[in-house]
């Protein structure tokens, strides 16, 4: 084990260079230790929440397991910038570190240029941190020569390549890389996480309900939000967590994005980049929290930003808490959602398709033909009053789900494949790439009202019969728009360059609950 350090008889200041993460992206921390004669105390100043104030406890205990003592002299560490609150554990390293070189256990000139960060453990061991991902891309832009992380998180900072990141597995490895004793192992081979579960579900296992798996093309085809409402066991979960299935793979820009939100959240399990669209399910109890983002401390994504790129599921949409629900409103329109709180705003991404479920009321089987209802008209329409208007508006499709029939669930012939389907979607999509190339769009869902009057046109006859539905049903200019989109949807499909009358009805047509309930 190496020898403690010698007495120092002159003031000694380190610095080793940090990071942290607001949101998903990375600002620069500067761990600074001072060691000077004075009353022996370890003071910590620069804004340290409760986990980084503690982390005193940890750093004392790691260094004396490796074979060192913080010595008794007046220790002060700051982390700048000092208005900016941190927060976890990951500061542990660095000031560990910078202890060292203030005894000049480690060289100073050692530290030029390198990034770190980790916990320490009281045995000087490294576990992991989140942030890895953000965090190579701070040091990328800064021109680091390298970035140390612990072992277990090195892998996701890999995908940055122009850095190298380093992995260590203890405080003393690190000690022995900065002397010149040790080379730390540079992290080159990328595992890609697939975020699915360990069987593949298929849209070919669907048996029946056409026009529900018609839906879930369109939705998938032009990333528009899909309401689904059938009785219980009409197939509505299945059909969601297919819906992954049938969308395109994600390309290299968005796999990064998607990674670095689940960096951010210590999601990645080491892995280096999302190479599958998330699909995220929460329970309807979620919190606001839990779902829109936030929490203690640093605000931390939620189960929206969890599901950037991919899908969000809402199981029994009405039971969750309103206050929950009606959050939903703008991230649904600006694919994005803002945390702010007294000292700081955080951005979190949040492009996600939305695919809701519902009973069409409390018991389940109103409209069914298999089984009688037993709520009243007025107990169906509070029921559904709980989902709003506003929030229904943003749900370009609304489709009920039949319940299906025992010949079609016991016919032996499967239905299209998940390929099959992903193959028009695919087809569908690179329409649309061409179509918004240069304007920032990528789906036909994303479209405002000046591409709509540009792609949405209609001829005379289709323009006076959806008037004529819009006067029927009182649907909002917003229910309008969202009709024209997935008009264009269906259109695409069909590789149409016009919207065609049964384009138009169709999408009237997924509007289920436009219509009055009798």
């Amino acid at each position: 084990m190496l020898g403690t350090a010698r007495a120092l008889s002159a003031r000694v200041l380190a610095k080793v260079q940090s990071a942290a993460v607001l949101g998903v992206e990375a600002y620069g921390v500067c761990a600074e230790v001072d060691v000077s004669n004075g009353l022996p105390g370890y003071h910590l100043v620069g804004l340290g929440a409760g986990a980084v104030k503690e982390g005193g406890v940890r750093v004392r205990a790691a260094l004396d397991h490796s074979g060192w003592k913080i010595p008794p002299r007046k220790v002060t560490i700051n982390l700048a910038p000092a208005d900016v609150r941190k927060d976890g554990a990951a500061f542990d390293l660095p000031i560990a570190v910078g202890v060292l070189a203030a005894q000049e256990i480690v060289p100073a000139a050692a530290l030029e240029g390198i990034l770190m960060m980790g916990e320490l453990s009281l045995d000087g061991g490294l576990r992991r941190v989140a942030g890895g991902l953000p965090i190579a891309l701070y040091a990328r832009a800064r021109g680091a020569r390298a970035v140390i992380l612990p072992r277990a998180c090195a892998g996701e900072a890999a995908a940055i390549r122009e850095v190298p990141v380093l992995a260590a597995s203890s405080l003393p490895e690190v000690a022995a890389h900065l002397r010149g004793e040790h080379t730390l192992p540079r992290v080159d081979e990328l595992r890609m996480s697939e975020l699915t579960s360990t069987r593949e579900v298929d849209l070919a296992e669907v048996r029946g309900l056409e026009y529900a798996k018609l839906s879930l093309e369109v939705a998938a085809a032009g990333s528009h939000n899909l309401l689904l409402i059938g009785a219980p066991g009409s197939g509505k979960s299945m059909l969601a967590r297919r819906l992954p299935t049938i969308l395109p793979p994600l390309d290299e820009d968005e796999a990064l994005q998607t990674s670095m939100v689940y960096s951010a959240a210590g999601k990645l399990d080491g892995a280096s980049l999302i190479r599958r669209r998330p699909f995220r399910a929460p329970h309807q109890d979620v919190s606001l929290a839990g779902l829109i983002g936030g929490g203690c401390g640093m605000p931390k994504p939620g189960e929206i930003s969890l599901a950037h790129n991919g899908v969000l599921f809402l199981d029994e949409l009405p039971e969750m808490k309103r206050n929950v629900v009606e959050a939903l409103r703008a991230p649904l329109e600006d694919r994005s959602v803002t945390i702010v709180r007294a000292r700081h705003a955080v951005e979190f991404p949040a492009s996600f398709a939305l695919v809701a479920a519902m009973n069409p009321c409390p018991c389940g089987y109103y409209g069914s033909s298999v089984r009688g209802c037993i709520c009243d008209l007025g107990r169906v329409r509070r029921y559904r009053g709980r989902v709003s208007g506003p929030l229904l508006d943003r749900l370009d499709l609304q489709v009920e789900v039949p319940q299906v029939k025992f010949k079609d669930l016991t016919e032996a012939r499967d239905g299209e494949s998940s390929a099959q389907v992903r193959g028009r979607v695919i087809a569908a999509r690179e329409i649309q790439r061409r179509r918004f190339a240069g304007l920032g769009l990528h789906a036909n869902a994303q479209m405002g009202p000046r591409q709509i009057a540009r792609w949405c046109a209609l001829d005379t006859a289709s323009e006076t019969h959806l008037g004529k539905i819009v006067a029927k049903r009182g649907i909002s200019a917003r229910g309008v728009h969202r009709i024209l989109r997935v008009a264009r949807t269906l259109a695409d499909l069909a590789a149409r360059d016009v919207i065609g009358r049964t384009d138009l009805q169709c999408a009237i047509d997924f509007r289920a609950l436009d219509q009055e309930l009798r």
